[in-house]
């Protein structure tokens, strides 16, 4: 009897799995090594997308906005980042959909070095600076743009630099003074604060944070693609968001140590203690379930307006942009119904 009700189990499963339209896929992200894609890393270290029955690459760019421009291009299927490029697409005419949120808050924190700390006093103080993001048109440029509107200023009034995300580049950057001002995920920023180099003066680490810069929650970390592909391979995503709510699930019981050892060595930048410092940090920024709120939208839609005039929010189907379909299913399938 026991046979066969493995037998059963295996053969739904088997079943399942032979309805993936792409088996194959492939992923763009831009700054693996950053907290802020932990989850991605957790899905891919424990299986989870192989257990789903798919073959996942994963290619690492400079930034958000690099890894779009692979999709965009044709190079990958899907997008490892911030749900905001979605509307900024469909500002384009080319529509994307994001169909799971990895990242309930964008732990993007916003630091000057200590060499001008002294003098800083509000956003219209970086007037002049040179300011390092991951690359121009990342979610990382788009905080920048945020926190100098709310000085009054533009965005031309400073320099953006592309300086990547990986922690080293990012710590280089500061030291050699090839940047005043970093706008930039964990675990660089938090090296850097302690290291007493640079002064945190906004941050969206914490839900907290995040409410009191935007004014509201900000979806960030997210999978998206093009409508088309969302359309076409329903299986090959449901499968994709499958892997990644087990990730998010698993890691809301997970130990330190667990965390740690489901991270490659490299991204420890060779400080563990550090490294769960900075995780511990942004703890809280990642979603428990993957679902998307309205409210989150439209907090993201008033952010990128509020520094892009080209975008106009009436034009904008916000509804389009996002879908909770797969998560749904994914959250019934692991036990967590909401």
């Amino acid at each position: 009897m026991r046979f066969f009700a493995g037998f059963s189990l295996f053969l739904a499963v088997s079943l399942a799995q032979a309805q993936i339209e792409k088996r194959d896929v492939h992923i763009a992200v831009g700054g693996k090594v950053a907290l802020y894609y932990l989850p991605l890393t957790i899905t891919e270290r424990l299986g989870y997308f192989k257990d789903e029955g798919l073959n996942v690459r994963i290619s690492d760019f400079a930034g958000g906005s690099r890894s779009l421009e692979s999709v965009v291009g044709g190079s990958a299927d899907v997008v490892s980042g911030a749900y905001e490029h979605t509307i900024n697409m469909q500002s384009r005419k080319i529509p994307f959909q994001a169909f799971v949120l990895s990242g309930a808050s964008p732990q993007i924190s916003v630091a000057i070095s200590s060499k001008f700390a002294g003098k800083y006093k509000s956003p219209k103080d970086l007037k002049g600076l040179k300011v390092g993001v991951s690359a121009p048109g990342s979610s990382t440029h788009m905080v920048i743009n945020y926190v100098l509107a709310q000085g009054g200023l533009k965005a031309t009034d400073v320099s953006i630099v592309g300086i990547g995300t990986g922690g080293s580049t990012v710590i280089a950057a500061i030291d050699q003074g090839r940047v005043d001002v970093i706008s930039q995920t964990d675990p660089a920023v938090t090296i850097l604060e302690k290291d007493g180099k640079v002064k945190v003066i906004a941050e969206t680490r914490t839900p907290e944070g995040t409410e009191k810069l935007f004014g509201g929650p900000m979806p960030a970390a997210s999978l998206y693609a093009p409508i088309e592909f969302v359309k076409k391979n329903p299986n090959t995503v449901q499968a994709l968001t499958n892997a990644m709510v087990r990730a998010l699930l698993w890691m809301q019981d997970a130990s330190p140590q667990q965390i740690l050892n489901s991270v490659p060595e490299e991204y420890l930048l060779g400080n563990k203690a550090m490294y769960l410092f900075a995780y511990n940090n942004v703890k809280t920024a990642y979603s428990k379930d993957g679902l998307f709120s309205e409210a989150g939208a439209k907090t993201t839609l008033k952010a990128l307006a509020s520094s892009n005039p080209n975008l106009k929010p009436e034009e904008i189907k916000l509804a389009d942009t996002y879908t909770n379909e797969f998560v749904k299913k994914a959250l019934a399938k692991y036990g967590k119904k909401k």
